[in-house]
């Protein structure tokens, strides 16, 4: 895993100009990393680069290199974790909102999850969108009655986030596990 002067260094290039206002904090590029090693389809650290800050397209020096080799750093350690049975834990805010911390995280999962729907959706729909439910409702990304009605309750919030190592380790399952 990555120490708190890995952090710094990813979030000082995400919110370098010019792209910092629209760009993820850490929470929110590690929940893309995740969902980039969980999911059926590896992200290319360019194309989580791009996602993460918003952009288009990348600038012409390319991504920095520590944040290539950050993210892959941490990548690999994610799926170590998995590989090794362990239930991956989500990164804890030194300071500040946990809660804002989840939905910042939920929503760069999301976000890796909608890049790539087909693909999350194409053997085990009904799986899938099961196991997704606890990222997508903390998310904030959908207006959703019951949603909104889980993420204003305490108890009902922390039940979705307390769900999400085992919903991670069982979608690495299903698209990564031989049969």
């Amino acid at each position: 895993m990555l120490s708190n002067s890995e952090i710094e260094s990813l979030e000082d290039i995400l919110f370098a100009e010019p792209w910092g206002e629209d760009a993820l904090d850490f929470f929110g590029l590690h929940g893309m990393v995740c969902a980039s090693v969980v999911g059926p389809i590896t992200i290319s650290t360019e194309n989580l680069f791009m996602l993460a800050t918003g952009l288009d397209e990348l600038p012409e020096d390319t991504v920095p290199p520590v944040f290539k080799t950050l993210v892959e750093t941490l990548s690999n350690g994610l799926a170590h974790s998995l590989d090794m049975g362990q239930a991956l834990e989500l990164p804890e805010p030194e300071d500040g909102d946990p809660m804002n911390a989840l939905e910042n995280w939920c929503a760069g999962f999301v976000e890796v999850f909608l890049e790539n729907e087909e693909a999350w959706l194409q053997d085990n729909e009904e799986e899938v969108a099961e196991l997704l439910v606890p990222m997508l409702t903390l998310s904030g990304f959908y207006e959703d009655e019951d949603f909104q009605r889980v993420r204003e309750s305490e108890k009902l919030s922390q039940q979705m986030a307390d769900a999400i190592p085992d919903s991670l380790t069982d979608l690495y399952l299903l698209f990564h596990a031989p049969d």
